[in-house]
């Protein structure tokens, strides 16, 4: 079976012209060669605890990619992006509620010092925050990533990230599943996987990744889709009115106002009944958004 164009391109990057007088297993060598000299793809992490990321990068397909130069991957100490003597990367959340959220400012500095630009200004770049509250990573997902020349997964941790984070820095929020985990080093250890296998050369057999589940629709719909939202481990909640799922609502924490994008006024307003119906309403506008299945069928929601 034939690779997509998209595969194709990312199979003879960085090759030189005269590659084009190769064929077959010629052309696979030549360019495989090269990659040794030319990393493929670069995959960035931004987490709190980097050490994590020891073990699940050095198996397998991921570590012979990583060998091979087929992909790199760099991981960054968040609290490293922080300028107080206590390295502080979350703070409290506006509006009350419990837990701690993460601070914009570590994140934003930190992404910009990866790409030296103000934000993801790169369209071969991705700024992925892994998010209970994000759309659900597929097959198809996946093959976008991999037709990329960099991926940035921020790993959220605590109550959420603040929501400037989702609307002005990611490119994309993304959910591995209906479930809660501590915080978004186990599903960035999975989107580097699933993405890494698709790259050319990663597999010992280039069809390993068209003939296998998820891969019946070779034409995906994701390649435009909109920025979305924010890592938060809560991955979603029941309405107190029905018994069918929401996604989180939107956090903010300090400064009170960010780069001219302030916290919404009714966080601020100490009304907690207001807070609570504004936050019903946020999170039923991200689940139409962001898993409008959860809504399917269901009857409307009352605040």
């Amino acid at each position: 079976m034939a690779q997509p164009p998209q595969a194709e391109a990312r199979a003879t990057k960085g090759c030189s012209p005269a590659f084009a007088l190769f064929s077959g297993l010629a052309k696979n060598a030549v360019c495989l060669l090269l990659r040794y000299t030319v990393p493929a793809m670069q995959f960035d992490l931004i987490t709190i605890f980097p050490e994590f990321f020891a073990g699940p990068l050095d198996y397998g397909i991921v570590r012979r990619a990583r060998e091979a130069r087929l992909m790199e991957v760099k991981v960054h100490d968040l609290r490293g992006f922080t300028h107080d003597r206590h390295r502080t990367v979350d703070d409290r959340p506006f509006g009350g509620g419990e837990g701690m959220v993460l601070k914009p400012e570590p994140l934003f500095e930190a992404v910009e010092s990866i790409t030296g630009t103000s934000a993801a200004a790169d369209s071969r770049t991705a700024v992925v925050l892994l998010s209970a509250s994000g759309k659900l990573f597929r097959q198809e997902t996946a093959r976008r990533f991999a037709a990329l020349d960099r991926i940035i997964l921020l790993c959220g941790r605590y109550e959420g990230v603040d929501e400037r984070v989702a609307e002005h820095l990611a490119t994309d929020e993304l959910s591995i599943g209906d479930f809660v985990l501590s915080g978004g080093e186990l599903a960035a250890a999975l989107v580097v996987d699933a993405v890494t296998r698709l790259i050319p050369g990663a597999l010992g057999n280039k069809d390993s990744s068209i003939n296998e589940s998820f891969s019946a629709v070779e034409q995906f719909a994701e390649a435009s889709a909109p920025p979305t939202s924010h890592q938060s481990p809560v991955t979603s909640h029941k309405s107190p009115v029905t018994s069918h799922l929401l996604l989180d609502f939107p956090h903010y924490t300090r400064p009170a106002e960010f780069r001219g994008w302030p916290v919404p006024d009714m966080l601020l307003s100490g009304n907690h009944e207001q807070i609570r119906r504004w936050r019903l309403e946020k999170a039923l506008e991200k689940t139409r958004r962001n898993r409008p299945d959860l809504l399917a069928s269901t009857p409307p929601i009352k605040a």
